[in-house]
């Protein structure tokens, strides 16, 4: 008998990232009056999110990230915070990475407006300098205003994820330039690196031609967790080939469960396992010590919302449709294919069709969650729902959205962390040091890309 029999098999537990909205999710969270008006641009106001949320043992942050101010709805867009995000997401987590030791450290990085070999380079870094903390959540982006800042591009759907595909490939292929113990320092021996574990990519495709290699090398966690927040069917295709974490949208336990089942089916194709990927849905939880604490929060929140900016946050997640020649407490207008986000868009027509939403009653139903699972209750509440979907195959963790920061996260680790950990579905400790030993991933054993060269051949 060995000696792993004796062991106990450690129950399955969630996974949880921390969503870094400056003052909060909620699209008038910066109104309120315990958020500070400068969060966007007050780092010691991230380093305490950091902080925070690491000493709660949350798995990882999450930032988003877009590359554009739109000017349609000008007026609108002067009542939110949300395009000051003040800080470029890899400049400021390589800052938070120097005031924590073990949450991992994520942020989103579009495909269509930069180049692989700079991505990997930048993401490599990142995790060297956390020692093995970062993660990449790739996106392809639509925004014609995005665009506009840099060289015109095709940003038709199936066009983006074409070039996704390939992107992710050279990405992949250059973080394995190193192989793990390439690096020999030798001083007596005058021999700083093997070149024979030095591999070279070489890589020729449609949208990229990259020679490498990638001059950064391989981390404690073998190279950065790739995360993906696609829900569309090339989405869903090219999560399950690359990605080890989605984030995903789904509102209730019968869609969740129903996405959650389509992707695990996906992988053995590509050669993979259930464990290799782990789907974490958002949620938008308002948490009180009683049910009417909550209700009274989320209402508070919801009284601040310009409808102006209601209006326009559901413009822009219809597929930048324009509704403001439309009556607001009419219903939803039949809409063009969207090229933006089709699974965002489908979320929202199905929720106004199912539930006979006016425009206007639809705006406030979004403006938390943004088309995310909201949850409203008691600590005891959330954490029954958060169990329902995890024990039933809707997810295997959370990203968690404060409403507000700090009190909205704050309300999440004293009220829900507690019941999630008396109930053994959170742990104490963290597991490891990496990103991916503390999410349960395998370790990327090096293997150089088909046509890959050694640089001693």
């Amino acid at each position: 008998m060995s000696g792993n029999d004796n062991k106990a098999v450690k129950p399955r537990q969630m996974r949880l990232g921390a969503f870094m909205y400056p003052g909060g999710h909620h699209v008038a969270a910066w109104r309120h009056p315990d958020v500070s008006a400068h969060a966007t641009t007050d780092f010691q106001y991230r380093v305490a999110f950091a902080k925070a949320a690491e000493a709660a043992k949350f798995d990882l942050i999450f930032l988003a990230d877009g590359v554009g101010v739109g000017e349609s709805n000008i007026k609108a867009l002067s009542r939110v915070d949300e395009w000051s995000i003040g800080f470029e997401p890899i400049t400021l987590l390589s800052a938070l990475s120097a005031v924590t030791e073990r949450i991992g450290l994520v942020a989103t990085a579009s495909t269509s407006f930069t180049e692989p070999f700079n991505l990997a380079r930048y993401f490599a870094s990142l995790d060297a300098l956390s020692g093995g903390r970062a993660g990449w959540n790739l996106v392809t982006s639509s925004d014609g205003i995005e665009a506009q800042n840099f060289n015109t591009r095709d940003l038709l759907h199936a066009a983006r994820y074409e070039r996704a595909n390939e992107f992710a490939d050279v990405v992949l292929g250059l973080w394995k330039s190193w192989e793990d113990d390439a690096f020999l320092r030798d001083k007596e021996s005058g021999r700083f690196f093997d070149p024979a574990k030095l591999h070279i990519l070489h890589h020729q495709g449609k949208h990229f031609s990259v020679r490498g290699p990638l001059n950064v090398s391989r981390s404690p966690q073998g190279h950065p967790v790739l995360v993906q927040a696609g829900s569309s069917e090339v989405g869903k295709e090219l999560a399950a080939r690359t990605a080890e974490v989605v984030f995903t949208a789904q509102r209730s336990l019968k869609d969740a469960q129903e996405f959650y089942a389509d992707l695990k089916r996906r992988l053995p194709a590509y050669g993979r396992h259930a464990d290799d990927l782990k789907i974490m849905p958002g949620v938008f939880p308002v948490v009180g010590r009683s049910r009417a604490e909550a209700q009274e929060k989320f209402e508070q929140l919801q009284d601040l919302i310009h409808p102006e900016v209601g209006l326009a946050l559901l413009s822009t997640y219809i597929g930048n449709f324009d509704l403001s020649a439309y009556p607001v407490d009419g219903p939803l207008p039949d809409l063009p294919e969207s090229n933006a986000s089709k699974s965002r868009q489908q979320l929202f027509v199905d929720l106004a069709r199912c539930e006979n939403l006016s425009i206007r009653e639809l705006y406030l139903r979004i403006a938390g969650a943004r088309g995310h699972w909201q949850l409203v209750g008691t600590g005891a509440d959330i954490a029954d729902q958060l169990e329902e979907r995890f024990l039933n195959g809707g997810a295997d963790g959370f990203n968690v959205m404060p409403p507000t920061v700090p009190g909205g996260l704050t309300d999440f680790i004293e009220l829900v962390l507690p019941e999630l950990r008396r109930r053994g579905l959170f742990r104490t400790e963290y597991e490891g040091r990496t990103l991916r030993e503390n999410l349960g991933l395998a370790f990327p054993q090096h293997a150089a890309r088909p046509g890959a060269r050694r640089a001693a051949e």
